[in-house]
């Protein structure tokens, strides 16, 4: 699977752009702040019908426009399909596949897999665990539709249970019938976390052994209060601190993954490169997971990747690219020279876009 075209018009600061593209390696060269990670993002759109960067629509508008369009055509085997994304301010979002509209958005999903690595990755690591459940919910949901709906209507009674929470309404047997609905949900939403990690994790491990030689031991575990005990049980034992602060203080929607290195968080006892790594490690397994689960290659965009790698690190992934093992790339970089040169040692065929002000030239 590859993008062969990409259109956008008013898009972040991209006034207008035209791109074809090639199945393999496509390089956005540039200064910073040109627009390189915004074509990126827009390609990012395409798959998961909202930006990476910010889910506000009307805020990804160029400035002192009232819209923005996005468009590209892939190429899956022998067939073509045309993405389209229009948004007009104060007015609904319009998401078409084959100029046919979606009458929910999340019949997209999965449809055109994208893996974005970039430097904002690390937020993975440095915040809450809101961060990391959402970003292993939407890899979950990708193969499981049961599962993203199970999650929105588990979420939908749980903003209905803490605003019930926040009239300190006393009236238990109400506050036991949202308990009752979501007892199900958090437990199918649980089953489908436990055996989504069961399979990550290794992929997950070997990735990180080998791009950083084996030299450090670092883990990726599920932590849920359902392992020790029910949802139904976590309601009741919690219910009077619930109604004294207003709002359900734990659930499936306080899980987290935990990243560790040595034993030890690797927030505070891992150094730049070796966070980098894990997130490199965890992006590419994340890359392998949807590769076996769909038996395509997804799109892979790699936003300025290789600051604060050591040279095996770098290595490791450009051999990965030299086999081909990644199907369709996108890498930007600030450098004019120093990839596109890599590249043509290795004998890679790319495009190559210089990036400026938003707009686009081929080198």
């Amino acid at each position: 699977m590859y993008l062969s075209n990409l259109s956008l018009v008013n898009f972040k600061n991209i006034f207008q752009v035209d791109l074809e593209l090639s199945n393999r390696v496509n390089c956005f060269l540039g200064d910073n702040g040109q627009g390189k990670t915004n074509l990126l993002d827009a390609i990012y759109h395409l798959s998961y019908t909202k930006s990476f960067f910010n889910s506000i629509d009307s805020q990804n508008v160029k400035f002192d426009e009232s819209f923005y369009v996005i468009q590209g055509e892939v190429i899956n085997k022998k067939d073509a399909v045309t993405f389209y994304c229009g948004l007009k301010k104060g007015e609904k979002k319009i998401f078409k596949k084959n100029k046919k509209t979606y009458k929910k958005l999340a019949d997209h999903i999965g449809l055109f897999p994208v893996v974005m690595i970039t430097p904002y990755d690390i937020n993975l690591i440095l915040d809450g665990s809101e961060t990391r459940r959402r970003f292993f919910d939407a890899l979950i949901a990708q193969f499981d539709k049961n599962y993203l709906l199970e999650l929105l209507h588990y979420n939908k009674l749980l903003k209905q249970r803490n605003a019930f929470l926040k009239t300190k309404n006393s009236a238990i047997d109400l506050l036991e019938i949202y308990d009752d609905q979501m007892v199900d949900k958090a437990q199918s939403i649980f089953n489908s976390r436990n055996k989504f990690i069961s399979e990550f994790i290794p992929l997950f491990s070997q990735f990180y052994k080998d791009i950083s030689s084996n030299k450090e031991d670092v883990s990726l575990n599920y932590h849920s209060s359902l392992i020790e005990d029910s949802m139904k049980k976590i309601f009741s034992m919690n219910r009077v601190k619930d109604q004294l602060i207003g709002y359900t203080s734990s659930g499936i929607h306080r899980d987290d993954f935990h990243f560790s290195i040595n034993g030890n968080p690797i927030k505070k006892f891992g150094s730049q490169g070796q966070q980098k790594t894990f997130l490199i490690a965890l992006k590419l397994a994340k890359f392998e997971y949807i590769k076996i689960k769909k038996n395509i290659n997804p799109v892979l965009l790699l936003d300025d990747i290789f600051d604060k790698l050591d040279d095996h690190r770098v290595g490791y992934i450009l051999k990965l690219i030299e086999k081909n093992n990644l199907g369709q790339l996108f890498i930007t970089d600030t450098s004019k020279d120093k990839i596109p040169n890599i590249l043509k040692k290795l004998n890679i065929e790319s495009n190559l876009f210089w990036i400026e002000n938003g707009n686009s030239s081929k080198l």
